[in-house]
């Protein structure tokens, strides 16, 4: 018998279970002590065995780079456009769907990936984390709800996630050192984007620095020498 407006007896009720599942993750250099570590988060729609190969020039015998792939993988084209067998796949950290949720799994993710490389690591290794594109605000996340102490965050062709508590979780933006990388060319984040995101870090007190190059939104080799310069 059909309900009246308004009567939400037969609306479904949302439940979440607990589940174990396996992730991937892909790394490059750290054949000897490593003396640190680079955690690559990618943007979205790529995958992690791609995406670290933009950053070989980096990795060292000790120097770890670190490559985790989201846990949400698609299909990049349409079944109309190709058959399963010849789509490309791509990943993504999350949407706006359930993102509560969704970013709750990939911070113990992070939390877990680094808990399984730290036996790599002599005692007191840096945790550098890039984060590029979506991956941006995915590292962000980590560095404000995760436990792992990060010493530098690089956001590469990203910004902070607005709804970041920019004071908040273990000391919060402003005792990690922020980097921002942008290519001057960056279609997502433009010469206006940059701006206000200036102004809303220094409101906020949240020191930082800037890395432009000359590019669009994508990772470039040239800025490798300063990352690394400036990190410890």
């Amino acid at each position: 018998m059909p309900t009246e407006s308004g009567d939400d007896r037969r609306a479904p009720h949302t439940h979440h279970v607990r589940i174990e599942r396996t992730a991937r993750y892909y790394t490059l250099g750290g054949d000897g002590r490593c003396e640190s570590v680079w955690v690559l988060l990618h943007g979205y729609g790529q995958l992690a065995g791609e995406f670290i190969r933009y950053f070989g020039d980096l990795a060292r015998d000790d120097r770890l780079l670190v490559a985790p792939e989201a846990l949400n993988r698609f299909y990049l084209v349409s079944p109309a456009k190709a058959p399963a067998s010849e789509r490309p796949v791509g990943a993504t950290w999350m949407t706006r769907e359930d993102r509560v949720s969704e970013i709750g799994d990939y911070v113990e993710y992070l939390d877990a990936l680094y808990e399984e490389i730290a036996g790599r690591l002599v005692a007191g290794a840096p945790v550098n984390v890039i984060g590029f594109s979506q991956g941006a605000a995915t590292a962000t996340r980590w560095v404000t709800h995760g436990r792992t102490r990060i010493a530098r965050l690089v956001l590469w062709g990203g910004l902070v996630p607005p709804d970041t508590n920019l004071a908040a979780g273990h000391g919060g933006l402003r005792h990690v050192p922020l980097t921002l990388v942008i290519g001057i060319r960056d279609h997502y984040v433009d010469a206006a984007a940059l701006t206000a995101e200036r102004a809303r870090l220094d409101a906020a007190r949240v020191p930082y620095d800037v890395i432009e190059f000359d590019g669009g939104h994508a990772v470039s080799r040239s800025v490798f020498p300063r990352l690394v310069a400036e990190s410890r």
